[in-house]
């Protein structure tokens, strides 16, 4: 959280992912995705007089990571106050980098083991200019993904099944 005096808070959130140890992602609400290596965490410590800390607000996903042929697919588990909120599936098609350009092969292969649960195409398509997906875009869409499960545990309160 970004304090500033006379406008609405900016959150930036720092987040990790298993399949790059070695970098750190901080993504703007709405807005850039940098990419530094995992001391930011450190860095952001040092400078908690201009970002404020939101307490327990940490979400994650852990599970299970399986590929068959080209595809990677990774079933995870996404945990918020060390309670299980909901089931999170990523999956790619790793020979392709312009994931506009192999789409309906995702929407196909999903639909083989999640007929009745496929996924719309996601809102970070739309933003790409160059059209090359990165792992900062995966990261755009866990965030987006978390952001739904933090409303909805607002939403439901703490009484939650």
């Amino acid at each position: 959280n970004v304090p500033s005096a006379g406008q609405p808070p900016k959150f930036l959130y720092v987040m990790h992912n298993s399949e790059a140890p070695l970098s750190c992602f901080a993504l703007f609400e709405n807005g850039p995705c940098l990419v530094a290596d995992p001391n930011f965490d450190v860095l952001m410590i040092k400078l908690k007089s201009y970002f404020q800390n939101a307490k327990s607000n940490k979400v994650e996903s852990r599970g299970a990571r399986y590929q068959y042929c080209d595809f990677l697919v990774k079933v995870g588990t996404a945990t918020m106050a060390s309670s299980a909120r909901g089931i999170t599936v990523e999956v790619e098609y790793c020979p392709c980098v312009t994931a506009n350009d192999c789409w309906n092969l995702l929407m196909e292969f999903m639909q083989s083991f999640l007929p009745s649960h496929v996924p719309g195409v996601p809102s970070v398509f739309g933003v790409k200019t160059d059209g090359v997906y990165s792992l900062s875009d995966t990261m755009a869409q866990y965030l987006e993904l978390f952001g739904k499960l933090r409303k909805q545990q607002a939403a439901t309160g703490s009484g939650m099944r």
